[in-house]
């Protein structure tokens, strides 16, 4: 399963950690950690949450997720899924969405079991590179007309396509790649290596959620936290501006002014990155308020 696995504290008073290997659509298993309330609640009530880690599909581990799931377990009695999946260039592209399409479903099939009900909430959350994959997730779930429905996607500094295809209308919004080219922890330069080593395919929406043909009409109540030096920048916002424009798809975003792709990774012990963890649990509360509303079909 990883030697992530060892690496972790102990779980905090109130949440209960197990690990499992899930079935792959291939050969393959799939290691996932999963959080949820040592107390279950009445009636497998708990909403579901399934977070995909950062690290550009080429690195990282479910470790920086942890205290985000945790957080979600001890705030909102969510069962969280916080998926391990196979990482370039080993595993090219398509390994991660499948991998992560698999761990939803498996997610959603045995809610009960886990002490879950997606239909009081079924979020789909990710940073960077993961928050790609949470909304790749998203999408398949609006195909394959999953039920009950994801609710929400909660995208922390997403990549989200492939800027060849983006609509005409938008082109011109498109800037940070060349604005932000230099930026402190992340670079169009390394962008385009991990690019190079995961080999996505841009007309694939299991990569690029602007592929020919595609739409996002449909897509859930979707939070975003975006940074003002990342060159992934304007991928959130023009994202955000569709969805609210174009499809009337309820969001929210918080941008964080003269702040570099990911910076809590970097300087965890600052006020601001402190407060991207509680923004992000207020953003999963209203993403939660929507299904208490009845509002999501």
């Amino acid at each position: 399963m990883g030697t992530w696995l060892s690496k972790f504290k102990p779980a905090i008073p109130g949440v209960k950690e197990i690990d499992t290997l899930l079935p792959g659509s291939t050969s393959h298993k799939i290691p996932v950690r999963i959080h949820s309330p040592e107390v279950p609640r009445p009636n497998n009530s708990s909403p579901l949450v399934v977070i995909i880690h950062s690290g550009g599909f080429c690195s990282g581990s479910p470790a920086s997720e942890t205290p985000t799931s945790r957080l979600l377990v001890k705030e909102l009695g969510a069962v969280v899924v916080n998926v391990d999946y196979r990482l370039a260039p080993r595993h090219p592209f398509p390994a991660a969405p499948n991998d992560c399409w698999d761990a939803t479903k498996w997610a959603h099939a045995n809610a009960a079991t886990l002490g879950a009900d997606p239909s009081k909430g079924f979020i789909l959350a990710g940073t960077s590179s993961g928050g790609n994959l949470a909304a790749v997730c998203g999408v398949l779930a609006r195909d394959t007309k999953l039920s009950p429905p994801v609710t929400g996607l909660c995208l922390l500094v997403p990549c989200l396509f492939d800027s060849r295809s983006i609509p005409e209308k938008y082109k011109d919004d498109i800037k940070s790649y060349e604005e932000q080219a230099n930026a402190p922890t992340l670079t169009k330069m390394m962008v385009d290596r991990v690019t190079a080593a995961y080999k996505p395919d841009p007309s694939s929406t299991l990569s690029n959620l602007y592929a020919p043909g595609s739409t996002r009409a449909g897509l859930p109540p979707t939070f975003l936290q975006i940074c003002e030096l990342d060159p992934l920048r304007d991928d959130a916002v023009v994202f955000e501006r569709e969805l609210r424009e174009d499809y009337n798809i309820p969001t929210r975003k918080i941008m964080y002014r003269n702040q570099p792709h990911e910076f809590w990774a970097f300087w965890p012990h600052s006020e601001e990155s402190r407060k991207v963890k509680m923004d992000t649990l207020e953003g999963m509360k209203w993403l939660m308020s929507f299904v208490k509303n009845n509002e999501v079909d």
